[in-house]
């Protein structure tokens, strides 16, 4: 059996997995940016064997401080800590573009996914594409066009 460990900010709050073979975990922590995720990684991941896939959906929290060039350093800290603290397959959950939130937010969550695209193929990681799967999908958002509603997940 399979053992899939799901850590990120609120956006993973109401996460299911609905594979019979596979064990899941969902750690959600609210307002969380990466290197609050590497730091809770630390933790979290307490044998290199614990689990087999191991899903890291953060980011979005992050892209308010206009700094895209730190956001990469950090998201290879990340990198550097969960490859230090595990043997698990590692995937990136890419960033959920919003909904009535504005220009500037979805531009540079755009951006953000459109690096993390590229950066997880040059790094052997796996990808989560939610881009194309809730763009102009307004039902699958909460009202707030940010968190995904039921139908969303």
């Amino acid at each position: 059996m399979d053992s899939v460990y799901v850590i990120g900010s609120s956006i993973v709050r109401h996460v299911r997995v609905r594979d019979v073979n596979s064990r899941t975990t969902v750690s959600c922590f609210p307002g969380a940016r990466v290197l609050d995720i590497a730091k809770r990684l630390l933790s979290a991941l307490r044998r290199r064997d614990a689990f087999g896939t191991v899903v890291i959906h953060v980011g979005t929290n992050d892209i308010s401080d206009r700094r895209s060039e730190v956001l990469k350093e950090h998201y290879q800290t990340l990198l550097d800590t969960a490859r230090k603290k595990t043997d698990a397959r590692i995937v990136i959950s890419g960033p959920l573009p919003t909904y009535w939130r504005g220009s500037e937010r979805f531009s540079k969550l755009f951006a953000l996914q459109s690096w993390l695209r590229g950066w997880c193929a040059c790094n052997g990681l796996g990808y989560v594409d939610n881009w194309s799967s809730f763009w102009e999908q307004p039902a699958l958002y909460r009202r707030d066009g940010l968190h995904p509603s039921p139908l969303g997940f």
